[in-house]
């Protein structure tokens, strides 16, 4: 179906009244359906446990504070605040409120969402604070001063863009933003950087780097280290291909790495994981390898490479992150979280010391000006607990989060299934007893994107502790065994996602873990798209459906919103060839008015800006002219995360499980 054969290609009019009023048609019967008692105690649940007071308040460092942000029931919108280490580590923080993010929007009248803060480094006064209007990606940036907690009258200030800014110094800044004809990508983010000086109008910055309209976006970003201060640019040719050059004296000097490697910069180390083979002089290094070089010695030409750590059939590498003096890796071996400390120059890794085995362990900050790391560690059926110390020990627990669910009879167990082509496919069974159950079966698988066994407060209240059984699916397309797991499903092998996660359903009801009425799945963006082919080629295998903020028209994905930067990912539907394996399966032009069709609930949101509602709208209608039922809610505002707040995200956790339990328990 083409845009010319597309009958409902008015429903792309994102707040077009006819098309707005289609959606408040559709949510209204779909609200009414669902909402019941039983609704009304899983969003007070589920917000119960977004609000509590006993969340592990996370932090980052800027210099002698620490920062968080905070939601609760009396600040929906948000607490920008900041503590300093000793109080942390108290029962109860003094926390310093910042920015006020509800009183900021009842102020200005604007239905503010918090989109983060760049703190100039290292005397941190001042901040270029980024707001979107109801969760979009577009934000407008305000420049704060730290001191007197207010924003500064003529300062840096950008109007609502998908903006790409950094402070240089004090008193000026690279910025990438919509500078009018011409100024973006095809992608909607910003092909040209220009500096600019404090008191300077906009307009007149002058430009430093630009990309072409075909690249996905242009960017800077500047490190203020005292003593290592550099300015990086970096042109994305595709979703995963970046050239990267620093910009030294007006000169680019380019950091000659492979394009589809994550190239970074410490002190004097560059660091490069690839994700394909590299053979450099008589040396091949494999996908999925990271790799040390003296930085300057590279830019000459002359580094020889570390190999600081080589993935093998199991272990992949998760994260690698800085402290001053120190490189923390975090590995995943079939799946499961293992964290070692490597001293520079050698390379010598010790194994952290005090980590749970068989969970999901990730650094959820660093500072890399100092020795001090916080490390995030759970499992499906352990609350997170947060530890704290020097990279290389010993690490305290300074937080835990409270358990939201009795995990007492909890099971979680790792089985393989068996796919199309042979390959073994992990998944983990979170269960509190055998089955046969009603089973809820998660998967994304794309974008290299590694899906962890970590804990989810509102799942197990919503679903686990009312009998349901949680899998999910380690399929390819993730990053779960490293980029491999990813190149080997992009394209026009894209069908082993779906393969993957087909065979998975087939395992859990060949087990007796379920049975096809009892099996639900779901899946968001890139996991809607994968929920919008089961639909369509796999309906055999699911009683009800979730499809949230999804990709389904994929002959014109590429031309909405942020679409043109996924070609790279899926394929480009205007080239024959490659519509010749997209076709076959993008959901929108596969509906079949003869099959037989699990029940659907469709969520997605007016403001994402990311992944255009019109996919969600345009489906829900075909179905629907096709003879089938489909359950359709569409949150006015709330960007690509389909929520503004955590009363939004209550509301559509417990409708999603409303509708599960109705059709599958």
């Amino acid at each position: 179906m083409g845009a010319v054969d597309d009958p409902y290609l008015w429903l792309e009019d994102i707040t077009g009244d006819d098309a707005l009023d289609w959606v408040r048609a559709h949510n209204e019967p779909t609200i009414a359906e669902l909402s019941d008692d039983d609704f009304e105690e899983m969003r007070r649940q589920a917000l119960e446990v977004l609000d509590t007071d006993s969340r592990i308040p996370y932090v980052r460092r800027r210099g002698e504070y620490l920062y968080n942000f905070w939601r609760d029931a009396t600040n929906p919108r948000g607490l920008w605040r900041r503590t300093t280490l000793d109080s942390y580590r108290s029962e109860n923080p003094t926390w310093d409120v910042v920015i006020d993010v509800d009183a900021l929007a009842a102020a200005d009248g604007t239905n503010w969402v918090w989109a983060g803060a760049d703190v100039i480094e290292p005397s941190y006064d001042r901040a270029l604070v980024s707001l979107s209007r109801g969760g979009s990606d577009a934000a407008i940036v305000r420049e704060f001063d730290m001191h007197t907690r207010e924003f500064v009258a003529d300062g840096f200030s950008v109007p609502e863009a998908k903006t790409q800014i950094s402070w240089e110094s004090p008193d000026s800044v690279l910025i990438g933003t919509d500078f009018g004809p011409d100024s973006l990508t095809e992608s909607g983010y910003p092909r040209v950087v220009k500096r600019w000086q404090r008191g300077q109008p906009l307009t007149d910055a002058v430009t430093v780097f630009e990309g072409s309209t075909e690249d996905v976006i242009v960017a800077a970003s500047v490190d203020l280290t005292p003593g290592y201060e550099r300015t990086f640019v970096s042109r994305a040719t595709d979703f995963f291909n970046d050239e990267v050059s620093e910009l030294r004296d007006g000169t680019l000097l380019r950091i000659d790495a492979p394009t589809d490697a994550s190239v970074g910069v410490h002190h004097d180390w560059l660091m490069i994981e690839l994700r394909s083979d590299w053979t450099r002089g008589d040396h091949t290094y494999p996908a999925g390898a990271l790799l040390a070089a003296p930085y300057e010695q590279f830019l000459e030409g002359t580094a020889t490479l570390d190999v600081v750590f080589t993935p093998d059939a199991h272990t992949s590498l998760h994260q690698h992150v800085w402290t001053k003096d120190a490189l923390v890796l975090v590995t995943l071996r079939d799946v499961a979280s293992h964290v070692s400390v490597l001293e520079p120059g050698t390379w010598t890794a010790t194994p952290m010391p005090g980590i749970p085995a068989n969970t999901n362990t990730v650094v959820v900050a660093a500072d890399d000006t100092h020795d001090e790391i916080f490390l995030d560690s759970s499992g499906f059926d352990s609350p997170s607990r947060l530890l704290h110390g020097p990279a290389r020990g010993p690490l305290e627990q300074v937080k835990s989060a409270p358990a939201f669910f009795d995990a007492e009879n909890i099971t979680v167990t790792q089985y393989f299934a068996t796919s199309l082509d042979g390959t073994k496919v992990p998944y983990f069974v979170v269960a509190s007893g055998p089955g046969p159950r009603p089973t809820l079966l998660g998967g994304y698988g794309g974008f290299e994107v590694a899906r962890t066994p970590g804990y989810d407060g509102v799942l197990g209240r919503l679903w686990l502790s009312r009998g349901g059984t949680y899998v999910l699916a380690n399929i390819r397309g993730g990053g779960e065994y490293g980029p491999s797991w990813h190149t080997q499903a992009m394209r026009e092998n894209r069908h082993k996602v779906d393969e993957d996660f087909a065979a998975v359903a087939r395992d859990l009801v060949d087990r007796g873990i379920t049975t096809v009425p009892q099996l639900g799945a779901q899946g968001g963006s890139n996991g809607g798209l994968l929920m919008g082919i089961m639909l369509t080629k796999y309906p055999e295998l699911f009683g009800a459906l979730v499809c949230q903020v999804p990709l389904l028209d994929m002959k014109r994905f590429h031309l909405l919103l942020a679409g043109a930067s996924w070609v790279a990912e899926y394929g480009d539907p205007d080239n024959p060839q490659d519509w010749e394996f997209i076709s076959k399966y993008s959901p929108y032009q596969n509906i079949s008015s003869t099959a037989t069709y699990p029940e659907l609930l469709m969520t997605t949101s007016t403001r994402d800006d990311r992944v255009h509602p019109g996919h969600a709208r345009k489906m829900t209608a075909a179905l629907q002219a096709a003879g089938h039922r489909v359950r359709y809610y569409e949150n006015i505002e709330g960007g690509h995360a389909g929520a503004a707040d955590n009363a939004q995200t209550a509301f559509k956790s417990a409708l999603s499980y409303s509708f599960l339990w109705k059709v599958l328990g």
